[in-house]
């Protein structure tokens, strides 16, 4: 009997295992195929709308090119090319000059998960009528992302980005995604873009 219950606690085990690697593998494969959309050599934009964290709520415009973006909200501006990020605040007519982490990024920018999934998170997936949710949960505790959420579309089209700041989820909604080149230049900040502006480097 003791015998039995080993070999059924160990099937049990090994279906769970199973089960569990298989929605990781589709989680991954729904996120490459998204990846593969958003992340289009020509580029693309969207509307997105944030609420939670200390943005509060906000909403605005973005175009994105691999892993470069620019952010648009009526507050304000950021432009990131890859490396670094100037974000220039109306307020206090001020431009922050910085090199922002994964999660900093994936604040402003709901499309920086398309780089940041493939190594360190465990994925697991559940599906609805209409869409993919990826759940995705650092392997790492020093990872600056630690826990997130990527709702995708059956058309694999990003929808909403839902993140753990600190002890507080952030939602970004995302709508209206489209294919839109840019150069790469867009993605810069130029003195004339806030010619008045006081520059502080951060980095």
């Amino acid at each position: 009997m003791k015998i039995q219950r080993n070999i059924l606690a160990a099937l049990a085990l090994m279906l769970c295992v199973n089960a569990f690697g298989q929605s990781s593998a589709d989680a991954k494969k729904v996120l490459d195929n998204a990846a593969a959309i958003v992340g289009r050599r020509s580029g693309a934009a969207a509307n997105f709308s944030i609420t939670g964290g200390e943005m509060g709520r906000t909403s605005g415009s973005i175009a994105i090119k691999n892993n470069k973006f620019k952010a648009v909200t009526p507050e304000t501006t950021i432009w990131f090319d890859g490396k670094t990020q100037w974000a220039y605040m109306k307020n206090t007519n001020e431009v922050n000059i910085s090199t922002p982490n994964e999660a900093q990024r994936l604040s402003m920018n709901p499309y920086a998960f398309i780089t940041m999934y493939k190594n360190g998170y465990r994925l697991s997936m559940k599906t609805t009528a209409d869409s993919y949710i990826v759940h995705l949960q650092a392997i790492h505790p020093a990872r600056s992302m630690q826990e997130f959420y990527v709702t995708v579309s059956k058309a694999y089209y990003p929808q909403q980005i839902k993140m753990l700041q600190g002890k507080k989820w952030v939602t970004i909604n995302i709508s209206n995604f489209r294919a839109a080149s840019q150069p790469n230049s867009y993605f810069r900040f130029k003195h004339s873009d806030a010619p008045s502006a006081e520059i502080i480097d951060l980095r």
